[in-house]
């Protein structure tokens, strides 16, 4: 018996002990004496009074209020609310609550309430932040282009993938497979990694276009520029461009980008035959940007005349006079046959330079860049993103804009997902931000891509560019596309036109290199 009691009285404190750690815990999941704040707490990453979907990984964030002890309660009307606890004011939100939280409650309000507290002046609650959950998904991945804002060489660039439902990062492609070449235009088929491209130059390898279906890569012996699948998945329409950059010294952004020559050409797949027609490889005209409606009846770009004899001149002149229009061209898949092109939108009635159209996939809206001239929003400040209704043709400035640049953008399969870039953080590094916009063509406050650590993008060199939206992971892997990027067997193609172009002996081409 001595030996029994021996053993039952340590259990029996463990057991008391553990039972009021319990209780201790559950009571400290509210906070009951504390002074009202009449404000919203101020929070970073700006997750607040917008619209996020049911699919998005927690919304990290740090509070910017001192204290030395934080309390967030995250509810909704259905489910059980999520408590954290913190030492400092990072706030990371479990994925596993959250992702239940929000599938209980799509189309319903989510809120925040933050509690702080300091020795002096005890808990302070602040004023409930709240967002909305859509009823639409975003799709699942999204692939970008990681880089550092260089100015003058391009090394260290990947392609990489993220689930956007989590914090899961893989690459699909890094220049450092290529002799530290670049990559860049990385495309998608309606939405989906079946077919994909990724443009790449190196100087040992050369410049080609890399193509991949399923877990399969092919090598096509030419480099595509701006590209755009056709919703058939039987052709690809691509630019050839002759891009050179260069630098202002007064300006907040420095760096400029003129496109000295340009044309569109599209690419049959059964046939592996390139193909261009007048309208479309005008001598005189800069054509650019092309982008398919998702009917595959119309193929939207961009147009403008050049205004300069040499194409080698840097900068030429007149090179801030350029703007383009928004033009569109029909086409006949079964008959392999070219409209007339058509002005939708003019630089004349605009007064602004229309660039990067892209179409939801619903067909109803277009969405465009605009900026004072050029070709190359991201490095304008005054690039700004409209939406242009196609049934009316009435377009407006969208409500996602700021004083910075924004730009290149892509949509969900349910095109009620925005993915873009911008500049709104300070000017100067790019990022990937989200907008929902709803079937009247309202574009919601915009949330940055959220990360695992919420002060990542305090301190993050790199930029985020050509935010591309996918349903699925990416089925090839890397080193299939660098076996492919290096192999000397490529797929041969006879070009219709040349000049557009830079050859692989230009030095000049291999010393620049764009966002």
């Amino acid at each position: 018996m001595k030996r029994v009691r021996e053993y039952t009285i340590p259990i029996y404190i463990i057991a008391v002990i553990a039972l009021s750690i319990f209780i201790s815990c559950r009571k400290s999941d509210t906070v009951d004496q504390y002074n009202s704040v009449r404000r919203p707490a101020n929070i970073k990453p700006d997750y607040s009074d917008t619209v996020i979907p049911p699919n998005i990984a927690p919304l990290n964030f740090t509070i910017g209020e001192s204290g030395k002890k934080f309390l967030v309660k995250i509810y909704a009307p259905n489910g059980k609310p999520i408590t954290v606890h913190s030492n400092n004011a990072k706030i990371k939100i479990p994925l596993k609550p959250w992702k239940r939280l929000l599938r209980e409650n799509k189309g319903n309000k989510l809120f925040f309430d933050i509690f702080v507290y300091g020795q002096q002046k005890g808990w302070q609650k602040y004023q409930t932040i709240s967002n909305i959950i859509a009823n639409e998904e975003v799709d699942s991945y999204l692939v970008y282009r990681f880089m550092q804002p260089i100015h003058n060489w391009w090394v260290h660039i990947g392609i990489y993938q993220r689930n956007v439902t989590n914090y899961k990062r893989s690459l699909v492609l890094h220049g450092d497979s290529l002799n530290h070449g670049c990559i860049n235009c990385h495309t998608f088929y309606n939405n989906t990694p079946e077919k994909m491209t990724i443009g790449i130059r190196s100087r040992k390898y050369g410049s080609a276009t890399l193509m991949s279906s399923g877990k399969k890569v092919a090598k096509i012996g030419t480099k595509w520029g701006y590209t755009s699948w056709h919703p058939s998945g039987e052709l690809a329409a691509y630019s050839m461009n002759k891009v050179r950059q260069f630098f202002h010294t007064n300006e907040l952004e420095n760096r400029d980008v003129v496109d000295l020559d340009s044309a569109i050409v599209y690419y049959i797949l059964n046939s592996q035959e390139a193909k261009t027609v007048p309208a479309l490889s005008r001598k005189d005209q800069l054509e650019t940007y092309p982008t398919w409606s998702p009917d595959g009846k119309y193929l939207y770009y961009c147009n403008a005349p050049i205004p300069w004899r040499d194409r080698n001149k840097m900068p030429p002149e007149k090179y801030n006079e350029v703007q383009y229009d928004l033009m569109r061209i029909s086409y006949d898949l079964r008959e392999d046959k070219w409209g007339e092109p058509e002005t939708i939108l003019s630089a004349k009635e605009t007064g602004l330079s229309i660039l990067l159209p892209r179409v939801t996939p619903d067909g109803r809206y277009l969405v465009f860049s605009m900026c004072d001239y050029g070709c190359f929003p991201i490095y304008r400040t005054s690039s700004d993103l409209y939406l242009m209704d196609l049934e009316t043709r009435r377009y407006k400035k969208m409500e996602v804009n700021s004083e910075y640049s924004e730009s290149w953008h892509s949509f969900s399969a349910n095109s009620r997902w925005m993915a873009f870039s911008s500049k709104k953080r300070g000017g100067l590094f790019t990022r990937t931000y989200f907008a929902y916009i709803d079937e009247n063509g309202f574009a919601h406050k915009p949330f940055i891509l959220p990360q695992k650590d919420p002060t990542y993008y305090d301190s993050l060199l790199h930029t985020y560019s050509v935010p591309e939206l996918i349903m699925q992971p990416v089925p090839a892997s890397a080193k299939a596309f660098g076996q492919a990027a290096r192999s000397e067997k490529s797929i041969e193609v006879s070009m219709p036109i040349t000049g557009a172009t830079p050859t692989a002996q230009d030095p000049y081409q291999w010393q620049q290199e764009r966002e």
